[in-house]
């Protein structure tokens, strides 16, 4: 086996998905191909395709544990292996290349009986190195609840061999000499880990590779072999930015998305609470997959439809907000083109939380050029909890409606409990998560109608906001609403932006300049290795993940080298259709502009309930914004959790003094604070920031604006905080 070393260095070289051929050579070898035998049926692959490739044409079948058609592949499962004739021995098909006149035998007796033994065998340390690798004797009975049951590879490969497991008891995990390496990590508030489950396939540390992160690597050799991250921190205390690649290459359980499904199940069948669901661009198309319909298919009504038969009160589009967003977001261009507003260019896009987690924790000098705007999620939430429906409700119950939202991105969780937007969103699922639910029902989604509508209001959208999903489609209805403000003769689309592969595209507006795409964390990290980017943009937009929402970290799990193409087409032909595909021109939105945002975009309604600030991570900005947050909501143990254990809290009033220790301020909060009355369709009080981006002035709920001195402990933690008079 390939040291790590040399695999992590091949991963961080590569520019695009792996395996795919320099375009020079592949015009060279387009025509060039090679014949071969698979179970004795004759195939021809284009030359330097693996046996794998040929294996996959001939529709016949291995199995693989540890490999995807996105990286090198480590051939460490050994599930693949295949006899080639005049060959001493199997070789894995995975990473071996099909050459003329090769007959190749995929199911003897022979490796049908290996594969089973493989599964059952432990991994030993030979002289030889053997792979052999103890998958059941270390892995959990837990299939009947496990999160990924159902879509796990270990699963589906022992149902299909029917392999017994022999043992009474498990082997313990991970390595005795090495106790630090936690198994079990629910910190983040996105991702779980159970490393109890890993198979070491090594398709996490890849992906987070790919993303040029490197949250997560391997420890340790033989039988202790784990993937772990750096000084086994939790990972919520590591660089990680939530974006999921890990969970969506996870062939078991070992990662996966924070599940919230079974909570929101609880809700929709108590029935008493009012609920809205909202769902992303990228779930429409994506969700087909779950069900057996052909990749790329948009079931906008199917999903409309199933949404109601599990029991949401009102189905909502975040494609809506998305139009919201860019007629807010293109504003805020604008106005920073005229240096009219606070910021710097070029303007980065804000709507990928995946990107903003990673300026905060690794560049925060990035932060003047983030954009202020609010995603669509968010503002969506905003909306939902205080606009025309929760005002509808406030008729019928003073209770505030549950607010869920159907995302393609395990990162959109940790958005939801950011300061500023908790309490907007009650719970986030993926892509996956819904499906479940959907299946755990027994609803037939490919029988349901496609004639099912969103709820009015925030059901309206346009063209520009389906397109949202895929990589360069925020960028691309941006430059339709600011093209009209700015009085060009543009054109509806830029096809310079499109495309779902890692990289950079570039177009230019005549008369205005120049503004890219960045595909993927990985590819933006290439971007911002020097200063250039300055010079040449004036907006550029980030997706975390490749191909955009429609490759996030909460999408159905697939091996189909091709399939966010597939999933790029669904979302274009829904763009391509759309009766009206620029935002500025969604009649909802103008009417919501005129009933609730003040009449026009950044207006100081829109600006208080839209726009967002940002901090870099550990910072004292940043504890201070956690803290408020957790006062708005008078979560006195979690403001608590914040601080030093002999903090002193001065609010400076005659009426509260200082809070003393950690005990002082939870009963400060959480005994003597008045308690907030939330009413159903009225705006939450809350602390902001004062300046988007620096500094540690607030706007407090009664409008005035204070200062706020912070100082934080070796530890990063609070260690005095003095509230000073209102300067205005």
């Amino acid at each position: 086996m390939r040291s790590l070393s040399t695999i992590n260095n091949a991963i961080q070289v590569t520019k695009s998905i792996a395996k795919q051929i320099p375009m020079a050579a592949a015009a060279a070898t387009a025509r060039e191909l090679v014949g071969l035998k698979v179970d004795g049926h004759r195939v021809e692959v284009q030359k330097g395709a693996t046996l794998l490739d040929a294996i996959q044409k001939s529709k016949s079948h291995v199995p693989t544990l540890c490999f995807h058609p996105e990286f090198e592949p480590r051939a460490v499962c050994r599930m693949c292996l295949v006899d080639v004739k005049g060959a001493q021995k199997p070789v894995p098909a995975c990473r071996t290349k099909a050459e003329e006149g090769q007959e190749i035998v995929t199911n003897s007796d022979e490796l049908k009986s290996f594969r089973r033994r493989l599964m059952l065998i432990p991994r030993m340390s030979t002289k030889s190195n053997s792979d052999l690798q103890f998958l059941l004797h270390r892995h959990p009975n837990e299939c009947i609840r496990c999160e990924a049951a159902g879509d796990c590879k270990l699963q589906s490969l022992v149902q299909e061999e029917q392999v017994e497991d022999m043992w009474p008891s498990k082997a313990r995990r991970g390595s005795p000499e090495h106790p630090e390496h936690s198994l079990f990590d629910h910190t983040s508030p996105s991702i779980y880990r159970d490393m109890d489950k890993c198979i070491e396939c090594g398709l996490c540390v890849d992906a987070c590779a790919a993303q040029r992160i490197n949250a997560i690597g391997f420890a340790e050799r033989g039988s202790g072999m784990l993937p772990i991250t750096a000084f086994d921190k939790p990972l919520k205390e590591t660089g990680c930015i939530s974006c999921g690649q890990c969970t969506l290459r996870c062939p078991v359980g070992a990662l996966i998305e924070r599940p919230d499904w079974h909570r929101v199940l609880d809700v929709l069948d108590s029935g008493q609470r009012k609920t809205i669901v909202q769902t992303a661009p990228a779930t429409r198309v994506a969700i087909s997959e779950e069900f057996g319909l052909e990749p790329g298919t948009a079931s906008t009504g199917k999903l409309v439809n199933a949404l109601r038969e599990l029991g949401f009160d009102y189905v909502t589009d975040t494609n809506f907000s998305a139009d919201l967003t860019i007629t807010e977001e293109a504003t805020e261009l604008l106005e920073r083109l005229k240096g009219t507003r606070e910021g710097l260019l070029p303007l980065f896009t804000s709507c990928c939380p995946g990107w903003i987690n990673y300026v905060e924790l690794h560049r925060p000098d990035l932060i003047p050029h983030l954009s202020t705007t609010k995603s669509p999620q968010q503002m969506h939430g905003t909306i939902a909890k205080q606009g025309p429906i929760a005002k509808r409700i406030a008729t019928e119950t003073n209770e505030c409606p549950f607010v869920v939202s159907i995302m393609p991105c395990t990162a959109k969780k940790d958005e939801s409990v950011r300061p500023g937007n908790r309490g907007d969103i009650d719970a986030v699922l993926t892509t996956r998560e819904l499906a479940k639910m959907i299946r755990h029902r027994n609803i037939p989604f490919a029988s349901l109608s496609d004639e099912g509508t969103y709820d009015s209001p925030m059901g309206e959208s346009t063209g520009a906001a389906a397109i949202f999903g895929a990589s360069g489609g925020v960028l691309e209805a941006a430059l339709r609403t600011a093209a009209d403000a700015l009085g060009l003769d543009g054109p509806v689309e830029y096809e310079q932006v499109r495309g779902v592969e890692r990289g950079i595209k570039v177009a230019s507006i005549e008369g205005v300049g120049s503004v890219a795409a960045v595909s993927s964390i990985g590819s933006a990290i290439e971007l911002l290795s020097d200063d250039d980017w300055k010079k040449k943009f004036l907006m550029i937009e980030v997706m975390a993940c490749p191909g955009g929402c429609l490759g996030g970290g909460g999408e159905p799990k697939s091996d189909d080298p091709h399939i966010l193409e597939k999933r790029m087409k669904g979302i274009y032909q829904i763009d391509s259709s759309s009766a009206i595909r620029k935002s500025h021109e969604n009649k909802e939105v103008q009417q919501l502009y005129q009933e609730m945002l003040g009449g026009k975009p950044l207006s100081e309604t829109s600006e208080r309930l839209l726009h967002t600030t940002y901090a870099a991570r550990g910072s004292a900005r940043e504890k201070l914004s956690q803290f408020l947050s957790a006062v708005d909501h008078r979560d006195g143990k979690g403001a608590a959790s914040l601080c030093a254990y002999n903090v002193v809290w001065d609010t400076n009033t005659h009426m509260y003094g200082a809070a003393c220790g950690r005990d002082a301020v939870e009963c400060l909060i959480e005994e003597k604070l008045p308690k907030v009355l939330t009413v159903c369709g009225e705006e939450l009080p809350r602390h902001h920031l004062a300046s988007p981006s620096h500094g540690t002035d607030v706007m407090g709920p009664d409008g005035k604006q204070h200062h706020f001195e912070v100082t934080l402990d070796d530890d990063g933690l609070i260690k005095s905080l003095t509230r000073h008079s209102a300067s205005i």
